[in-house]
């Protein structure tokens, strides 16, 4: 069964921070990044989980966010560090949680009957803290729309094309056409389970031109939005993600014309010396709805 289409936050880039740093924290907050992803995986070693479960919930408590989202991305499930992870820091009250190397549909469901009991500790509806899957592995690619159906707390699929690579044993490439196949697959099962798709890391933090290049590309398959590792990528990834007033001139013209043939009983018309139907419709009324979101109209 398809998942409810619920009200989604806008993530065009998610800028993740180390989770021991509050000095990157706070920096972060001053960015113009839709989502902060505060880090105790990857970014943080191993002598520090502790440290880094502390800050990150001083920084929920202390910080002012504004209407970025709070993010906090554990330690991959199966790693004796995840369940900590979730119970230190669900005193701050975070957003959602991000979950890296997801392989299965069970791996969701286990955070999510954690999150469901913290919920009723601390009194909350069950259901308030949202979550993002990372999908990086061979497996992961194989399951998803086990993935994607595993639980109502799921709003998007964010795709890790360089552990991918590492997984599968490819070489990674500017092109990246070793790891299209899984991009796109991450993509359309987003899309056929109404959540959000969040395209891969871009690792040169010295060409923002190719970031750029990337970013409309990703947007061409159909991402919503970005990670990124660095802060100046930031304005990159939310230019490129967002439309631009003339995409958004053209589709409030389109869905104009569009009335107006609805009220003639027209279905398929001619507008510009191009033949619109639903499928051109439904595009621009997203083109609007991401405007709205990004607080252009």
């Amino acid at each position: 069964m398809l998942k409810q289409q619920t009200e989604s936050h806008l993530r065009r880039s998610l800028l993740f921070m180390p989770g021991d740093s509050m000095r990157k924290i706070k920096k972060a907050i001053q960015l113009p990044a839709d989502s902060i992803i505060m880090d105790l995986e990857d970014g943080v070693a191993v002598s520090q989980k502790d440290v880094a479960r502390q800050t990150v919930v001083e920084a929920l408590e202390t910080l002012d966010f504004g209407s970025r989202e709070r993010l906090v991305r554990i330690n991959a499930v199966d790693t004796p560090w995840a369940t900590e992870d979730l119970v230190a820091t669900m005193a701050g009250r975070p957003d959602g949680y991000v979950l890296p190397k997801i392989e299965s549909a069970d791996q969701v469901r286990f955070v999510s009957r954690a999150l469901a009991q913290l919920e009723r500790d601390q009194e909350l509806p069950e259901g308030t803290i949202r979550l993002l899957a990372v999908i990086e592995t061979a497996r992961g690619i194989v399951n998803l729309r086990e993935i994607a159906q595993a639980d109502d707390r799921l709003q998007g699929l964010m795709f890790g094309a360089e552990d991918l690579a590492s997984d599968i044993g490819a070489q990674r490439t500017r092109e990246g056409w070793e790891v299209f196949y899984a991009r796109s697959a991450v993509v359309t099962v987003a899309a056929a389970f109404n959540m959000q798709a969040i395209d891969m890391v871009f690792v040169d933090l010295a060409d923002t031109d190719g970031l750029a290049a990337e970013c409309r590309f990703a947007r061409q398959l159909g991402y919503s939005g970005k990670m990124a590792i660095h802060p100046r990528q930031v304005p990159v990834i939310n230019e490129a993600f967002s439309p631009s007033l003339e995409e958004v001139e053209r589709a409030a013209q389109l869905l104009q014309a569009f009335e107006e043939r609805q009220k003639e009983g027209a279905g398929v018309f001619e507008w510009e010396g191009k033949m619109v139907d639903m499928p051109i419709v439904r595009a621009a009324q997203r083109i609007l709805a991401q405007a709205k979101a990004a607080g252009m109209v």
